[in-house]
């Protein structure tokens, strides 16, 4: 039999209508009711009306998300945990992928636009600028970008680059360089930024190659740009990427962690099956999905402000691709 809103009610030891607010006006139910709450209703398995909260609120209790590439792994932990808090809130999620393409993104906006009661942007390619005028008419929520007035879950990519140099130049190297991703990325942009400051922080030299691909091909074709740097330490802008460069160094002769360490972004399954199992920097990936629900639901009931920014943790996560220098000619 269906679970009933008045079992959720003695289940969060709260009055019924708590429970009806916390689905239809969770602005109107303090945090951490309305948390004991979406527990208690996920534990017993119940599901609001949306038919007839439909009729009463004219929405949809839809909602899209737009991704740059459903086939990278970093997403698929995203979506899903995206799509089972948005389930137990009374929302059902629409995914699209962009496929890396920022005229898709916005055709895609603009075809969801009519069927959802607002968007989330994972790691977007559009510019600030056309986010801001396409979220004018739809309330949005970003995902590693920061959008002036916007609410956005930034994942802290920045302090895990900087831990990843400063595990490097622990090991010795003296020669680094960045694989940067898609041009329009906030993590690689990040990435950057926070790996040159430790780099100068520690007296080692570091370079950046990119745009790239954020793919495997994308690594293994900047291989030969680790390659001809002369570099002995290399942080990729994905696991993906990582994994390519790994390849593509293979193919040139160059053995990780013996010749050259290399640390990814993202702690993928990708990343822990590769051999050598891969150095990366770990996102919290479901924290993220379910974080950025939260904050477009409040942005739909204009509960929240425009400036309402959640930064998460990264760790940097210690396996085998990284070792230390060794003083000895590269055999390539």
């Amino acid at each position: 039999m269906a679970v009933t809103i008045r079992e959720v009610a003695q289940a969060a030891g709260v009055h019924v209508s708590t429970v009806s607010r916390t689905f239809s006006a969770p602005n109107l139910v303090n945090a951490e009711t309305r948390e004991r709450v979406i527990a208690a209703a996920a534990e017993l398995g119940y599901r609001p009306n949306l038919a007839a909260r439909a009729l009463t609120t004219g929405r949809t209790n839809n909602l899209g998300l737009i991704v740059a590439d459903i086939a990278n792994p970093f997403f698929p932990p995203l979506i899903k945990a995206a799509q089972s808090y948005a389930r137990v809130r009374g929302y059902q999620v629409f995914v699209a992928d962009t496929d890396e393409d920022p005229r898709v993104e916005e055709e895609l906006i603009g075809t969801l636009a009519r069927q959802v009661d607002g968007v989330l942007l994972v790691s977007p390619r559009l510019s600030n600028a056309a986010i801001v005028r396409l979220g004018a008419d739809l309330p949005f929520a970003v995902v590693n970008r920061r959008v002036k007035g916007m609410p956005a879950v930034l994942m802290d990519v920045g302090t895990g680059a900087g831990a990843a140099v400063d595990h490097l130049a622990g090991l010795g190297h003296r020669r680094l360089v960045v694989l940067g991703g898609p041009r329009n990325s906030w993590t690689s942009g990040q990435i950057r930024r926070a790996a040159g400051a430790a780099a100068e922080r520690h007296g080692v030299e570091l370079s950046y190659h990119g745009p790239n691909a954020p793919t495997e091909q994308g690594g293994y074709r900047a291989a030969a740009a680790v390659l001809a740097a002369g570099a002995t330490g290399v942080i990729a802008y994905n696991d993906l990427m990582a994994i390519g460069a790994i390849e593509g160094l293979a193919t040139a002769g160059a053995e990780v962690p013996r010749d050259v360490s290399v640390v990814g972004v993202d702690d993928t399954v990708a990343g822990r099956l590769n051999r050598p199992k891969l150095t990366t920097i770990a996102m919290p990936t479901q924290t993220a999905g379910r974080a950025a629900v939260d904050l477009l639901l409040q942005a739909i009931d204009e509960a929240a402000s425009g400036t309402v920014q959640m930064i998460l943790e990264t760790d940097l996560v210690v396996r085998d691709s990284t070792g230390p220098r060794v003083a000895v000619e590269r055999r390539v």
